[in-house]
């Protein structure tokens, strides 16, 4: 790793486009949208507009978990966001998530639409809309908002901090990805002492608090996420290793982390999802090329 010059803060920042690195074409300093852009809308109550990272992965999997349960009232469109093309950037996404990021979801069940941003916040959503993944006595429902919101606090850790200056600076920073490695860690090491106690985070049932946290801690534990399984020795956390792989042995998992998922084998990208039948009939390798 090489170390960055020696730097000094101005008195006064100004922001330097130049040192945005990977994402310099999408960040700003600034909120609000840059260009007009209406969200489509599909036939079904719920809108999610959204990319399968691991906040977006999260509501997809809660959507299709719900439907596995017939929640029939579940369905829904959900329409890719091309966060490096700067969709999230549209005026109409902003009008929908006013912090321009994914996921998003218009709920237009009722008699005027809902907006809910913030993955957290969407999860919760749905489980008290459909009275799912959510227990209801006091303690275990504590339980599982204390995790739900550990995982919302810790992942700017595992994606902003280490995933950033591992992966995506444009140069190494030794301190900075030590820094984050030693937070990442910790908290692994926080979920593998949990799951010790328990099967899931709160307790014997699976909730909305595993849904959150698989996304991020079970992509890490596998190994996925920024190639990093090996710098961190995600091998040695044996209780998250095999909570990671309980919850993606799940059918409504599976489904879930394909919808907006634009990477990897075609077979497993459904780049918008607005049938149930999708899964079989309009995955990228199942699609005409484009010309």
């Amino acid at each position: 790793m090489t170390e960055s010059p020696d730097y000094v803060p101005p008195e006064i920042w100004t922001w330097n486009k130049e040192n945005g690195g990977r994402f310099a074409n999408i960040n700003r300093p600034i909120a609000g949208a840059t260009h007009d852009k209406e969200l489509p809308v599909g036939r079904h109550p719920l809108q999610l507009y959204s990319l399968a990272t691991p906040n977006g992965v999260k509501v997809t999997v809660m959507l299709e978990e719900l439907l596995a349960l017939g929640h029939q009232g579940a369905e829904y469109d959900a329409w890719l966001i091309r966060i490096n093309e700067g969709d999230q950037f549209g005026s109409g996404f902003v009008a929908v998530n006013p912090n321009s990021k994914i996921p998003a979801l218009m709920d237009r069940s009722g008699p005027a639409p809902i907006r809910v941003f913030e993955s957290g916040a969407i999860l919760l959503y749905l489980a008290e809309k459909f009275g799912a993944f959510l227990p209801t006595d006091a303690a275990t429902r504590a339980e599982c908002l204390s995790w739900l919101f550990w995982q919302m606090g810790s992942a700017p850790f595992l994606g902003g901090g280490f995933g950033h200056f591992y992966a995506y600076a444009p140069t190494k920073i030794e301190y900075a990805i030590d820094r984050y490695a030693m937070e990442v860690k910790r908290q692994l090491d926080v979920l593998d002492r949990r799951l010790a106690e328990s099967d899931y985070l709160a307790g014997d049932a699976y909730t909305i608090a595993d849904i959150a946290v698989w996304p991020w801690y079970g992509g890490m534990a596998k190994g996925l996420l920024y190639e990093a399984g090996t710098f961190l020795q995600v091998q040695e956390y044996k209780n998250l290793q095999r909570w990671t792989e309980q919850i993606a042995a799940r059918p409504a998992v599976a489904r879930g982390r394909m919808v907006n998922r634009v990477m990897g084998d075609p077979s497993s990208q459904l780049h918008e999802r607005h049938d149930a039948g999708d899964f079989l009939t309009r995955t990228q390798d199942k699609l005409e090329p484009a010309s």
